[in-house]
């Protein structure tokens, strides 16, 4: 449970260390249960839209949503875009692209990527609105299903003192990686059978991140997690404003 605990606490602001106590052996495991906080995430937005879709336009009422999201993690995964656009924009070598990724401020490559992707999704409110907030769940519990793999397929790329929660995830057990597709796969429960095909989208840009990953730095950090869960969640709703 504890474990939980960690990644909920490091997936969310929700202020749980006020009542749970972790250790670090906790936050090693917390990639199991990303799919999980989409849960909570995800059904934040889905809860706002549909309060706010009753009183404000739709494109409104879903960038509301969005937002409720980023202040629920705390801007987590678009602090890890901007990085990921800054060091592999403006580093040509693994070591300069570490030392951009881990600098506090944002340059020039980081705000265009975060420009570029708000402008992207603010325009997903015009999926249809029957379909909307089940692509908003399952779009965000798969894609953190599909990103949370690259802890199986790469090393992390820095040293452990190096890592931001002091901490390297630990890759999953045969009993964590069936975990943690179960947590990714139950919402898809709720999504129409006959666009089942959209969750190849977040696949083929996990592979390319995965490329880019081990040919740019030779592993992951956690900013690339983040970048690359929106990626695939970006891919996600395009697919279905594409095909549907």
């Amino acid at each position: 449970m504890n474990r939980l605990y960690a990644a909920l606490m490091f997936f969310t602001r929700l202020p749980l260390w006020k009542v749970c106590h972790t250790n670090s052996e906790d936050y090693k495991h917390v990639v199991v249960f990303w799919p999980l906080t989409g849960w909570l995430t995800g059904g934040c937005m889905v809860v706002v839209w549909y309060v706010l879709s009753a009183y404000l336009s739709a494109e409104l009422a879903f960038i509301i949503a969005l937002l409720s999201r980023i202040l629920l993690t705390g801007a987590l995964h678009e602090d890890g875009l901007a990085d990921f656009c800054d060091g592999f924009g403006g580093g040509t070598d693994k070591e300069a692209k570490l030392r951009i990724m881990k600098d506090s401020h944002i340059g020039t490559y980081g705000v265009i990527g975060l420009i570029v992707y708000f402008l992207l999704m603010s325009q997903m409110y015009s999926i249809p609105s029957g379909l909307l907030p089940k692509v908003m769940l399952c779009a965000d519990v798969w894609s953190k299903l599909v990103a949370a793999q690259i802890i199986n397929f790469l090393p992390y790329a820095r040293k452990a003192d190096e890592a931001k929660i002091k901490t390297i995830y630990d890759r999953m057990t045969l009993g964590e990686m069936v975990l943690c597709l179960l947590f990714g796969l139950m919402p898809l429960i709720w999504f129409p059978f006959s666009l089942l095909y959209i969750l190849l989208f977040p696949i083929v840009i996990f592979v390319l991140m995965v490329f880019l990953m081990k040919k740019g730095i030779g592993g992951y950090t956690g900013d690339l997690c983040g970048a690359t869960f929106l990626l695939c969640e970006l891919s996600f709703y395009m697919g279905v404003q594409l095909l549907n």
